[in-house]
């Protein structure tokens, strides 16, 4: 049975890194052996600073330069690792570039998004030219393929929706019976008229979870620079612990609460099929996991703490003082959803709707404007949402000591309250 590794881009960040993956797959003498790889390092970053230059008129120095630096830091990390030899992907690399140069100009007249799509997925397909390369060169039999001609999807750019039935029988034909390691994209996809698309920011983990469940996986395995999934961000809380085994449900939870460390749309499809999911440390290979499969028992043993930052607050009123009802609560939910926000955490009486969302300008001054066209609006800035899942008595207590809560959610498994970040420690401990 198949296999899945998924090696996210910090995992890849450079030639030191990409050295390391070797006895890493080297190890899993199984095959198949599915291995989607992103963008090296930060690089998606760039190519979005990239994109905000070359649509830009004013910015063309700004965009040849923010190239050429891109274009210089893969080229360093290759000379690292081939030197001169006949291996180097150095000039497949180079006309990678060039067709994401002709692509700016060819797309800049186009929406951002779909321009978006059409540039973003290069650093995926330049990252993974250089490690087919590499491994192919450590003497690995590997088989490079092109995401975008696998994993079928609609034209909804930047959050592509799959088509699952296109996109199995894709896979199945060109992937299941492999003998060479196959290696190939996380995060991007295509038409069937041949755009590419994208899977919404941080999507490789998804893609891992697409391969796995088109062929039946035995398991899929998350590489990442931390041990395992952790009950709190280890950089913020100074007591997170390891979970060692949770649910498919509990990571869905934790996820969509805001932990970074699996994308919230990886576990159904894993679900479905009763697929496990491993995170391993990519820098102890060896130490234990975090295994994520169908066993619920372990879910509540411990509590787990999430930091939404840069969170801005609504309170929407109707004007004529009038109860915000059914119909007014569905108008403004249809209004996020037209502009691709998320609400964090909902609270409503009989007069105000409130909602807590991320802070992304570009999609929430329209939606905003809209809301005051209709209703009045009072706004928070600069606030930070926490989130326990599984809270021990009088532990959301503990935690708010010495600041107010703005708002407040609990239920019987989930409590939630918003403060103001001034007055957030850097650090936080999780009560005992």
């Amino acid at each position: 049975m198949t296999t899945v590794f998924k090696f996210g881009g910090a995992s890849i960040k450079d030639a030191d890194a990409i050295r390391h993956l070797t006895p890493l797959i080297e190890a899993h003498e199984n095959r198949p052996l599915v291995v989607v790889v992103s963008a090296m390092g930060k690089t998606t970053n760039k190519l979005e600073a990239l994109l905000a230059a070359a649509r830009d008129e004013g910015r063309r120095d700004d965009y040849r330069e923010c190239l050429e630096a891109l274009q210089a830091e893969h080229r360093e990390a290759i000379e690292s690792l081939f030197g001169t030899s006949r291996d180097s992907p150095a000039e497949r690399v180079d006309t990678l570039f060039d067709e994401l140069d002709a692509q700016h100009r060819k797309h800049r007249r186009d929406t951002y998004a779909k321009h978006y799509d059409q540039t973003v997925c290069y650093g995926e397909l330049i990252s993974t030219t250089i490690v087919a390369a590499w491994l192919n060169h450590s003497g690995i039999a590997t088989d490079w393929h092109d995401a975008r001609e696998l994993v079928r999807t609609d034209a909804c750019h930047q959050a592509a929706n799959l088509d699952w039935a296109a996109t199995a029988e894709t896979v199945c034909g060109r992937l299941a019976q492999s003998e060479r390691v196959v290696l190939t994209q996380g995060f991007i996809g295509g038409t069937a008229e041949g755009d590419s698309t994208t899977l919404g920011r941080e999507g490789s983990d998804f893609s891992a979870a697409i391969f796995a469940h088109c062929l039946d996986a035995r398991e899929v395995v998350i590489w990442k620079d931390v041990a395992g999934l952790y009950n709190a961000d280890p950089r913020r809380f100074d007591n997170a612990v390891q979970l060692k085994r949770i649910s498919y449900a509990e990571a869905t939870e934790l996820a969509w609460h805001g932990a970074k460390v699996i994308h919230p749309k990886t576990l159904g499809p894993l679900q479905e099929k009763s697929i496990p999911l491993m995170v391993r440390s990519f820098e102890t290979p060896d130490a234990a996991p975090t295994v994520i499969d169908a066993e619920r028992r372990f879910d509540a043993d411990v509590a787990s703490c999430t930091l939404r930052e840069n969170q801005v607050w609504l309170e929407v009123r109707p004007r004529d003082f009038s109860f915000m009802d059914e119909p007014r609560q569905h108008d403004i939910l249809g209004r996020l959803v037209e502009a691709g926000l998320h609400a964090n955490l909902i609270d409503s009486s009989a007069m105000r709707f409130a909602l807590c969302l991320d802070d992304k300008p570009e999609r929430l001054k329209p939606m905003i404007e809209s809301l005051e066209a209709d209703y009045e609006v009072a706004r928070r800035d600069e606030l930070t949402l926490l989130t326990v899942r599984h809270p021990r008595p009088g532990m959301m207590d503990t935690l708010s000591e010495g600041r107010e809560a703005l708002a407040e959610r609990r239920n019987a498994t989930t409590a939630q309250r918003l403060f103001q970040s001034r007055e957030c420690p850097e650090t936080w401990h999780i009560p005992e």
